[in-house]
């Protein structure tokens, strides 16, 4: 697989560090990965766009879903996780997750995770949507999250692993045969706009979390501008089922204007016994679905759309008054406090809620090991698309799924995993883990290792990316929740496609007329904004494409104009990739499963023999 030649514009880099492994985020996924490697003897750097506890991970309240209960088995995690993917997991995956899932759990509450107990000192666990089992293990009541965040970041200063905070990943560094040799990135600082350099290395692990900003309104942190898929795509790798973005049907309804990052009613809530109701307190999950408010995500969203269009109605509404006060502030404090802070008190009446983009099923596609279809590419956690959650994740399973593939990259690169992408015999550079206990800085401001022109020149007839101005952030999200949100038909997308094409094509040509790359007429010159929107740009580009492709209602894709789920053309993935003149191309695959990532290898680790072929899996009703 070669590159694309396609890179954001950027200075070149002005200093470097090298190191056997590269983590780009400091989520659950990138962090396990980066003490996995380090206790594998790898030099470890770890580069985050914040601080190394403000990335997704801290922001999930639910839990983290494994079966860790009695009469619960990875058979039946597994049954749940496929009937909520609607068809296309990638079953061997799934079967990985929920096998290799419960030890994971353990090992991180090793870490220093602490999750709720009973007063016997059992794990407390709860049922979500799509459950038929009390499996999700939760911390803090609805701060698990933080607490697993809390426990990695404490891991990970104990074991004295380098970091780089503050800094946005820019592009894929690789060497004259295609194989991966590090990354290009900017440390933002005050006034700074020049703090480009590079991480040198022959494995270079993606954990950068999910695009929900190319929304208007979003579960996701603002860090959320899908960088990994981006870099991805221009790398040359292969990305799948982008198409289904999950909206999380309860969400706090701030107004009908409302934009940025929105407070998540979780749905460990309706696990513990509230309802939907609409402004008449009528319970329309009723005879929707078996699991009634318990249904997985997609049918509650699309059931909370059909009755606002049913009704002309804004939102609908969560009961739980039946709670009372004691329950709200010791199970889910941090609900209450956001919904008091905009004045409803969800102890005295029901709560306003609507769908709004959540997480992203599909991404950049990997084995089972985690390897892309760049050699010594990997990538685990939202920004990965395993297989594992087909066309509609399962509630919680999104944590237990970084958790489990990381420790699976490690252990790839650890074994050498990387030789045919150009690590050295054993997977460790000379030195092994020599620079592994250096104490936790930003970039020295006098870099150890000068840089040398790591970034090579472009194929010919390949010109620089027009960067977008940030004054195009607003516009890209306002097309894509007009015309790519939870409700979408031909004529939406198409619109949507247009004007994306707009937006690229008015930045094409300002960068032809005078090299600023603004269709505003301002300068998009080179900076975290203008490199942030571009990123978006570009998933949503893709992400159009995808969903004007799949001409069915699968998941948590709903198309208005084909309402129906259609087996014999559509249970198939679409794998995009990107030409040198930024154009997707899609294909589909044979069947649900994915195929090799690389010709040659195979598409998965043997699977594990605790659990039969899943051969007559419960289907969506």
């Amino acid at each position: 697989m070669t590159g694309t030649g396609i890179r954001l514009t950027a200075p070149a880099p002005g200093w470097a560090i090298d190191a056997d492994v590269v983590v780009v985020g400091s989520g659950v996924a990138g962090l396990t990965a980066a003490l996995r490697c380090t206790a594998a003897g790898l030099r470890t750097v770890v580069v985050t766009k914040a601080r190394l506890d403000d990335g997704s991970t801290r922001w999930a309240q639910g839990g983290i879903a494994a079966a860790l209960g009695d009469g619960d088995t990875p058979e039946q995690h597994l049954a749940d996780t496929l009937v909520a993917g609607a068809g296309l997991c990638d079953e061997e995956a799934v079967r990985t997750l929920v096998t290799e899932g419960p030890a994971a759990v353990h090992r991180l509450i090793g870490t220093g995770a602490h999750f709720d107990t009973s007063a016997a000192g059992e794990l407390q666990l709860t049922r979500e949507g799509g459950h038929h089992r009390r499996r999700i293990a939760h911390a803090g009541g609805d701060a698990t999250g933080a607490e697993i965040s809390r426990a990695l970041v404490g891991a990970v200063r104990d074991a004295a692993l380098r970091t780089v905070e503050n800094a946005l990943v820019l592009d894929l560094l690789t060497d004259e045969h295609g194989r991966t040799s590090g990354v290009t990135l900017h440390v933002m600082g005050e006034g700074q706009h020049d703090g480009v350099g590079a991480v040198r290395a022959p494995a270079v692990i993606l954990a950068t979390g999910g695009m929900g900003q190319v929304f208007s309104a979003t579960t996701n942190p603002a860090v959320s501008t899908g960088d990994g898929v981006a870099l991805a795509l221009r790398a040359g790798a292969e990305v799948s089922d982008l198409e289904f973005v999950q909206f999380h049907p309860t969400v706090l309804f701030l107004g009908s204007g409302a934009e940025g990052q929105q407070p998540l009613v979780s749905e460990a809530v309706r696990g513990e016994g509230a309802h939907l109701v609409d402004a008449d307190g009528v319970r329309f999950m009723l005879g929707q679905h078996e699991l009634a408010e318990l249904a997985p995500r997609d049918i509650v969203a699309k059931a909370i759309m059909r009755r606002m269009r049913e009704q002309g109605a804004t939102h609908m509404y969560l009961d739980a008054r039946h709670f009372g006060a004691a329950m709200w502030e010791t199970r889910f404090p941090t609900i209450l406090a956001a919904c008091r802070a905009h004045g409803i008190d969800p102890v005295t009446e029901p709560v306003p809620v609507a769908p709004a983009a959540h997480y992203a099923s599909g991404g950049v596609r990997t084995d089972l090991r985690g390897r892309t279809t760049v050699p010594g590419l990997y990538a685990c956690g939202e920004v990965a698309c395993t297989g594992v959650h087909g066309a509609n994740r399962l509630a919680s399973n999104s944590l237990l799924e970084g958790l489990v593939f990381a420790e699976r990259i490690a252990a790839d690169i650890a074994e050498g995993g990387t030789s045919e992408g150009g690590t050295s015999e054993g997977g460790a550079a000379e030195g092994g883990a020599g620079d592994s206990t250096a104490e936790p800085a930003a970039v020295p401001a006098e870099p150890a290792v000068p840089a040398e022109p790591a970034v090579p020149a472009e194929p010919a007839g390949t010109a620089p990316l027009p960067l977008i101005a940030p004054e195009a952030r607003a516009t890209i999200q306002r097309i894509m929740s007009e015309g790519a949100g939870v409700l979408r038909s031909a004529d939406s997308l198409g619109t949507a496609a247009a004007a994306l094409e707009t937006v690229h094509e008015q930045a094409r040509q300002a960068q032809d007329q005078d090299g600023s790359g603004s269709g505003s007429g301002k300068p998009a010159v080179p900076g975290v904004e203008s490199w942030e929107t571009s990123n978006l740009l570009c998933v949503a580009r893709v992400l159009v494409a995808a969903a004007l492709e799949r001409e069915e209602t699968r998941g948590c894709h709903w198309r208005e104009d084909r309402p129906e789920r259609d087996d014999t053309d559509w249970a198939r993935h679409l794998v995009i990739s990107l030409t040198p003149d930024r154009r997707p191309v899609l294909r589909r695959t044979a069947t649900a499963a994915f195929p090799p990532v690389r010709p040659g290898a195979g598409p998965h680790t043997p699977p594990s023999p605790a659990i039969p072929p899943h051969a007559d899996a419960p289907r969506e009703p």
